[in-house]
């Protein structure tokens, strides 16, 4: 067993405003990245160290710096040097052309942290001059001119996920009707359809989890044919959710009492998507604990 701690990696996540930070931001969180935006650049170092100190336990931490770091922004080629002494670090630089950053400026009314009382494109070439030097010696530059939010996405994961990285993250949970249907689901398949184990005196006392009521709720008629055409069905829009970045999904599935039926289906659905490609899959069951 090896016990080395995991070598941390640190990423400075910089470059022109409306370039895209706060999307990279976000992809990178969902990625399991440690995220921190518009951290003065002292800080980054302390947060390091901190983050060193976890033994391991915050290997990835990701630190979005821009001008509204006033004067201590350039200081980021020194931070980043010693930042290199104890860790891998890497510094993303996000860019586009002049005109799209004023079209996306104008879209969302808000000014150039630069601009003061001039123009909005000269705030821009104010931003673009102090920061010519740490784009040139950035280890990754990302031209997001072409680029909209679910493209920006998928490069961000192309560029810093692991291989064995999830693409989608699937929480299947059973529940029972009685006590309420879950809110907070992506998709909900009702299991009422099949004869509940319940009314079967032997089989009341256990609950999906047992083999023979698995093997019951399974035997039933529409049970194997539900379970292949909705696998079938669940195959594209977990691929699709993979093409659009969306990272977490949750199948809710359903009986009376969530003790039997949806217990034994939520198992079986598992092992069914668990094999699609990019689909990592975890169970609960909500209401099984329950009298």
């Amino acid at each position: 067993m090896n016990d080395a701690p995991t070598a941390q990696e640190i990423l400075i996540v910089t470059g022109m405003s409306g370039a895209g930070r706060s999307t990279v931001a976000n992809s990178l969180e969902d990625l399991g990245w440690y995220v921190v935006d518009n951290l003065p650049l002292p800080m980054v170092k302390t947060l390091a160290d901190m983050a060193d100190r976890t033994g391991g336990a915050m290997p990835k931490l990701a630190a979005v710096v821009d001008v509204r770091g006033r004067d201590l922004f350039s200081d980021i080629q020194e931070t980043v040097s010693s930042l290199r002494e104890n860790a891998t670090v890497r510094v993303v630089f996000l860019d586009a052309t002049n005109d799209i950053l004023v079209r996306r400026y104008e879209a969302v009314r808000r000014p150039h942290p630069l601009q003061g009382d001039g123009s909005l494109l000269e705030g821009i070439a104010l931003e673009r001059e102090r920061l010519h030097e740490l784009r040139a010696s950035s280890d990754v530059v990302i031209d997001t001119s072409r680029f909209n939010v679910h493209q920006l996405s998928t490069k961000t994961r192309e560029l810093f996920s692991e291989e064995d990285t999830p693409g989608l993250q699937l929480t299947i949970q059973s529940f029972g009707f009685k006590y309420g249907a879950p809110t907070d689901v992506d998709l909900l398949a009702d299991m009422r359809f099949l004869p509940n184990p319940f009314w079967e005196p032997e089989l009341r006392a256990l609950t999906g989890v047992d083999p023979d009521v698995k093997e019951y709720v399974l035997s039933r008629e529409g049970a194997r044919e539900f379970l292949d055409q909705y696998v079938s069905a669940l195959t594209p829009v977990f691929a699709g959710y993979q093409r659009e970045n969306k990272r977490h999904a949750s199948l809710a599935v359903g009986c009376t009492g969530g003790k039997h039926r949806s217990v034994a289906m939520a198992r079986e659905l598992a092992d069914r998507l668990a094999i699609l490609p990019g689909v990592s899959v975890s169970v609960r069951h909500r209401d099984l604990g329950r009298e």
